[in-house]
C-alpha cells in the first residue's frame, strides 16, 4: 500500500477474494458458446481465455526460475532477502491478467465485427506494433514515469511498487488499480491502431503482450543472464533493451533509470544510472553457486506440497501447507508425482544467511507415497548422492529431515557414516534438540503424562528425559511398556507405568502410530504433544494440537518468506534448527545413528543464539 493511498488504490473485486475469477466466467462461456455456433465462430475470441491462463503459467514459469536462481546465488544483483510482507503485497499479481481479459472481452462485444474478427497472422500489422511500441509508447512511458516519482503521485501511487527493494518477475505488476488504467491505456495504443487500420492479427495482439509479459518479468529478476556476447556483437542493443541489473537501479536508486523496456529515452535526457554499466559486469561475472555452510535435507509430502515449496505458488508457499487439495489442477499434480518418480535428483529451494552462516534447504524429488519399502535403496541413494554433493561443496553440516532419517531407512544417519568415514560434513539427524523441544514443551507442574506412538530414537530419548525429571509416563500398549523399559536407568523405571485407560491423562505424546479411534479416547480438553516430524491427524476438534518439534527463527535469519511444510511463519523444526546451532558452535560430530548430544547443551545453545521456543497450539 502506497504512504498516502489515492483514489482507485484498489482493485474493484477486492472484496470477492478468491471468487475474483469469477467476474470472467460469464464471458468465458459465451465465447465457447458462439464458437460452437458455425456461423458466429471468431476465434479470437474464443482464444481469449486460454490466452489469459497462459499468461498466467508464463508468470508462474518466471517466478519458479527466478526463485531456484536466487537461492542457488548464480549471478545475483542485490544481495539482500525478501520478507513475508513483500509476499503478500504481491499476492495480487493476476488481476491484472483478470483486468486486460475483462477488457478484450468487452473490446471484442462491443467493436464492430468488421475490426474484432482477426486473422491468424499480418505482416504488416507486426511491423506497425513494433514501431508504434518503441516510438509513442516507450516515450509516453518514460515521462509518465517521471511524473509518478512526483512525491503527489509516489506517495498516492508508486511507492506501492517502490515498496520492494529485492524484486522479483513479478513485482512489475503490483500497482495500483489507477496506475494499470494508465498503463493498458499506453499498451492499447499499438492494439487500437492496428485494428482501426485493419492490420491486426491474432499473432499481433498476443505476441504484443506476452512480449510486455516477458520483459516486464525478466527485468524484475533479481539475478543477471543477459549474456556479454550479446552485447558485443551489436553495441547498440544496450539502447534498445534493459537488462535486469539496469532496473534493479531503478529500485534501489529511485531517481535514475526510468524506461520502460528501451533505455535509449534514459540516455536521451541524462537519467542513466552512472553505475548501470559496473553493475552489469559485476553481476554476469559472479560465481555461478554459492557454496552454503549447512544444508537441510528435506522432502515434498503429499502431491499437491510441490506447489507450497518456495519454487511454487508464492502466497501457498508463505502459509502453513493444509490438507486441502489443490483439485483444479491435478492433472499438473499427477504429472509431477509421475516426473518425481523418474528425476533422481536434489534441487535447491530456499537459501539463508544467519550471522555468518550460508544456509541452503536442499530437496529430494519423493513424496511420502513413494517411500516404500522395496524403494528404500534409491532413496537411500537420493540421500546418499545428496551428501556426498555436500561434502564435494565443502558444506560443514547435513541436516537430515522428514523421512530421510529412521532407523528402518538408513540407521538414522548412520549408513552413510559407516560407508563413507572419510567425509568432513557432518551428518546430524537433530534428534537431540527434538527431544529438548518436546521436553520443554511440557506445560510446568506436569506430573503424568501418556506416550502412545511408533518407537523411534525421538521417542525413547524424549520418555527417558522424562522419567529422569521425575514425570510419570504412561504406556497403554505392552510392547512399547517393554521396549521403553529397557531404555530407561533403574532409577528412572519406575516412573514408567503400564496404563490400561487413555482417559486419565490430560497431556499425550503422540508420534506417527497414532489411530483416529485412539484419540476418540482422549478427554476433553487434552492436549496432544507431537515428537514425531509429522504431525498426527487433527480428529478431535474439543482437543489442542500442539506443532510438531520446532523453534521461532532470531529476526536476524535473512530470507525468510516460505513456511516450512505445516509450521507457521518463522517458526522451523527443530531439526532443522540442530543443524544451524551445530554450525555456528563448530561442533565437531555426526549426531547420527545411536549418538546424541547433550539435550540441555544444544538446547541452551540455540536460546543463546536467539532461537524461541513455540507454544503454538491449534
Amino acid at each position: 500500500m502506497a504512504s498516502k493511498p489515492g483514489i482507485l488504490t484498489d482493485w474493484p473485486w477486492k472484496h470477492l477474494g478468491s471468487y475474483k475469477y469469477m467476474i470472467l466466467a460469464p464471458w468465458a462461456v459465451h465465447s465457447i458458446y458462439s464458437f460452437t455456433k458455425e456461423n458466429q465462430r471468431d476465434l479470437g475470441y474464443f482464444l481469449i481465455f486460454p490466452f489469459l491462463l497462459v499468461r498466467m503459467l508464463h508468470n508462474q514459469i518466471w517466478i519458479s526460475l527466478s526463485r531456484h536462481r536466487t537461492a542457488k546465488g548464480d549471478n545475483r544483483i542485490v544481495d539482500k532477502g525478501i520478507e513475508f510482507d513483500q509476499v503478500d503485497r504481491e499476492r495480487n499479481w493476476d488481476d491484472q491478467i483478470l483486468f486486460n481479459g475483462l477488457l478484450f472481452y468487452i473490446g471484442f462485444t462491443f467493436i464492430p465485427p468488421h475490426y474484432s474478427k482477426l486473422p491468424l497472422w499480418r505482416t504488416d500489422g507486426i511491423i506497425l506494433t513494433i514501431l508504434l511500441h518503441s516510438g509513442p509508447v516507450e516515450f509516453l512511458y518514460y515521462w509518465f514515469h517521471r511524473a509518478l516519482h512526483h512525491h503527489f503521485l509516489y506517495s498516492r501511487y508508486h511507492s506501492h511498487h517502490h515498496t520492494s527493494i529485492v524484486t522479483e518477475p513479478i513485482t512489475s505488476v503490483i500497482h495500483p488499480f489507477a496506475e494499470h488504467i494508465v498503463y493498458f491505456m499506453l499498451f492499447a495504443i499499438p492494439l487500437l491502431k492496428t485494428m482501426l487500420t485493419r492490420t491486426a492479427s491474432i499473432i499481433s495482439f498476443a505476441g504484443y503482450v506476452i512480449h510486455i509479459d516477458f520483459m516486464n518479468n525478466m527485468g524484475h529478476c533479481n539475478f543477471e543472464f543477459i549474456p556479454h556476447s550479446l552485447f558485443s556483437i551489436f553495441p547498440p542493443l544496450k539502447y534498445l533493451t534493459y537488462t535486469p541489473s539496469f532496473h534493479s537501479l531503478h529500485h534501489t536508486q529511485f531517481r535514475t533509470n526510468y524506461s520502460l523496456f528501451m533505455p535509449l529515452y534514459d540516455y536521451i535526457y541524462g537519467t542513466v544510472d552512472k553505475s548501470s554499466d559496473a553493475l552489469y559486469e559485476t553481476s554476469i561475472k559472479k560465481d555461478h553457486s554459492e557454496s552454503a555452510d549447512v544444508v537441510h535435507l528435506t522432502h515434498l509430502t503429499t502431491p499437491d506440497s510441490v506447489y507450497h515449496l518456495r519454487l511454487g505458488f508464492a502466497s501457498l508457499a508463505s502459509k502453513p501447507h493444509s490438507s486441502h487439495s489443490i483439485w483444479f489442477i491435478w492433472p499438473l499434480t499427477c504429472f509431477s508425482v509421475f516426473f518425481t518418480w523418474i528425476f533422481a535428483t536434489a534441487f535447491i529451494s530456499e537459501s539463508n544467511t544467519f550471522h555468518k552462516l550460508k544456509l541452503q534447504t536442499w530437496v529430494l524429488p519423493r513424496y511420502i507415497v513413494q517411500f516404500l519399502p522395496w524403494r528404500r535403496e534409491s532413496i537411500n541413494s537420493l540421500i546418499e548422492d545428496a551428501i556426498l554433493e555436500a561434502d564435494k561443496r565443502g558444506v560443514q553440516v547435513v541436516t537430515l529431515g522428514l523421512l530421510n532419517q529412521s532407523e528402518e531407512l538408513n540407521g538414522n544417519g548412520e549408513m552413510y557414516i559407516q560407508r563413507y568415514p572419510e567425509l568432513k560434513v557432518k551428518v546430524v539427524d537433530g534428534s537431540s534438540l527434538a527431544v529438548a523441544t518436546v521436553v520443554n514443551t511440557i506445560p510446568k507442574g506436569t506430573t503424568q503424562l501418556l506416550f502412545r506412538g511408533k518407537l523411534s530414537k525421538v521417542a525413547y530419548a524424549t520418555v527417558s528425559a522424562l522419567c529422569e525429571m521425575g514425570i510419570q509416563v504412561a504406556a497403554v500398549r505392552k510392547e512399547e511398556y517393554e521396549k521403553l523399559k529397557l531404555r530407561l536407568t533403574a532409577a528412572s523405571r519406575n516412573n514408567l507405568v503400564l496404563s490400561t485407560s487413555y482417559a486419565h491423562n490430560r497431556i499425550w505424546l503422540v508420534g506417527e502410530d497414532l489411530k483416529d479411534e485412539e484419540q476418540l479416547k482422549a478427554s476433553k480438553g487434552t492436549i496432544f504433544i507431537p515428537i514425531s516430524q509429522l504431525p498426527p491427524r487433527k480428529v478431535r476438534t474439543d482437543c489442542f494440537y500442539h506443532i510438531t518439534p520446532a523453534m521461532i527463527v532470531p529476526p536476524s535469519l535473512y530470507n525468510m518468506h516460505s513456511c516450512e511444510n505445516w509450521l507457521p511463519r518463522t517458526v522451523m523444526s527443530a531439526w532443522r534448527v540442530a543443524g544451524i546451532i551445530h554450525g555456528l558452535e563448530g561442533w565437531d560430530i555426526n549426531e547420527c545413528g545411536q549418538t546424541m548430544c547433550n539435550n540441555d547443551q544444544v538446547w541452551q545453545a540455540s536460546l543463546r543464539h536467539g532461537f524461541l521456543p513455540s507454544r503454538i497450539v491449534d
